[in-house]
């Protein structure tokens, strides 16, 4: 179960390691290659990522570890890690363990001891909880694979705001400019996640609006509004004269199952005349 676990977690965040380390580490790197470490010997688990990076103080080996619970050993288990990255690859790690788990960090981020000069040890690495990270820090900026993340995001006012904070990160999801494909894979990532935080009923209702809103992305009458330039009048506005077309549209996307506030946005027309539609 736990390999099958560790899998499912690589899945997960595979495409965030770029973004991760851009973001939360600040790093200046060029990414050469990944690396493998398996403590086959010890404990039978993988690491999750190792990246093997180029950066202003030479190569470097970037570890990044993914944490939903407080785990005890964690300082033995990175320094295990740290061991066999300079032992079998001859690289400097930079480690970080994101922590994306529902309680507060509990686990020390360091080991020590000191038993004289030639008998010492300070090891430290660096933990990140994602719940300390700021939403408004996050959207806006083009570290769209991030956005899977938001629903474990900004702790405070996620327990403030509760199921309309994860409505928050939905809508923000939907509104990143990528394909739909792409948004499709973000949010589902972001669904899986928010399982971390929230229950069951929430999600999937919170959710289902969201995977609503892609089938009428891919729908026929979709595709026609942005062949024919309409996506424009979403930031532009439709131009005048074009009432009577506007209106053809408005009906077809209530069918479609589009909200009236939605199509407002699209078309132009009073929340009120669309209300009138649906009769």
């Amino acid at each position: 179960m736990a390999q099958k676990y560790d899998i499912t977690m690589k899945n997960i965040f595979s495409d965030m390691a770029d973004d991760i380390m851009s973001y939360f580490l600040g790093l200046q790197y060029t990414k050469i290659d990944e690396l493998n470490i398996e403590f086959a010997r010890v404990e039978r688990r993988d690491s999750d990522m190792i990246f093997k990076c180029t950066t202003d103080r030479g190569n470097v080996a970037v570890h990044i570890e993914f944490q939903s619970e407080n785990d005890g050993k964690m300082p033995y288990r990175m320094l295990r890690y740290s061991l066999e990255i300079m032992e079998k690859h001859n690289l400097l790690p930079y480690q970080i363990v994101v922590y994306i788990g529902k309680d507060n960090v509990k686990m020390a981020n360091s080991l020590s001891y000191d038993f004289g000069e030639q008998n010492t040890l300070d090891y430290k690495y660096r933990i990140i909880n994602v719940g300390n990270i700021k939403y408004t820090d996050v959207v806006g900026t083009n570290y769209y694979d991030l956005y899977s993340l938001l629903p474990l995001m900004d702790k405070n006012r996620r327990k403030e705001e509760g199921e309309k904070y994860l409505e928050r990160c939905v809508e923000a999801i939907k509104d990143i400019p990528l394909d739909i494909n792409k948004k499709k894979d973000i949010a589902f990532k972001a669904e899986i996640l928010s399982g971390i935080v929230y229950k069951r009923e929430v999600i999937e209702k919170v959710f289902s609006e969201v995977v609503k809103m892609f089938r009428i992305e891919e729908s026929e009458t979709y595709k026609m509004i942005i062949e024919k330039g309409i996506e424009k009048g979403i930031e532009k506005g439709i131009e005048k004269g074009e009432k009577e077309k506007s209106i053809k549209i408005a009906k077809k996307l209530l069918e479609e199952g589009m909200d009236i506030d939605k199509i407002a946005k699209i078309t132009e027309l009073a929340k009120e005349e669309i209300k009138k539609l649906i009769n």
